[in-house]
C-alpha cells in the first residue's frame, strides 16, 4: 500500500510506499512535481490491463504487482495487491515514469487530495 501526500512548499506528489511493498517495489519513495500530474483517477480495473515487462520488482499474479514496468513504450510503476483500492496517477513530461499504479487506503479521498493540488491554467 502507498500514502499519497502534497508537499505545497516544495509542490511535490510524494508517494510513501508503506511496510514489506518497500521490498516489493524495490522503493520506498517517489516525489514527483506537481506541474508534472495530469490527475489521478480510482481504477480498480486496470488490474486485469497487461502490467507489461517487469523491469524491477514483483509480479505474483493475484497476489502482488510491484516495481517498474514497461508496456507500450510507457513507463509505469506498481504497487497494488487490492485491485479495489487502486489510484492510477497520470504524469507528463516525467522523468522516471508514465502512470503510476498504487493501492491507496482511501482512493476517493486520494484522487481528490491530487485533484485540488493540481495547478490550474487561467
Amino acid at each position: 500500500m502507498a500514502l499519497i501526500s502534497i508537499d505545497n512548499e516544495r509542490n511535490l506528489l510524494i508517494v510513501e510506499i508503506q511496510g514489506l511493498d518497500k521490498l516489493w517495489a524495490l522503493k520506498s519513495r517517489l516525489e514527483v512535481p506537481l506541474g508534472n500530474v495530469r490527475g489521478a483517477t480510482h481504477d480498480p480495473g486496470i488490474a486485469r490491463e497487461s502490467k507489461g515487462i517487469r523491469v524491477a520488482g514483483t509480479h505474483m499474479p493475484g497476489v502482488v504487482t510491484a516495481g517498474r514496468f514497461r508496456r507500450q513504450g510507457e513507463w509505469l510503476f506498481w504497487d497494488v495487491k487490492n485491485p479495489e483500492k487502486a489510484v492510477v496517477v497520470e504524469l507528463a513530461d516525467a522523468e522516471t515514469y508514465d502512470r503510476l499504479v498504487v493501492e491507496v487506503d482511501d482512493p476517493r479521498a486520494t484522487v481528490a487530495l491530487v485533484e485540488r493540488s493540481l495547478p490550474r491554467g487561467d
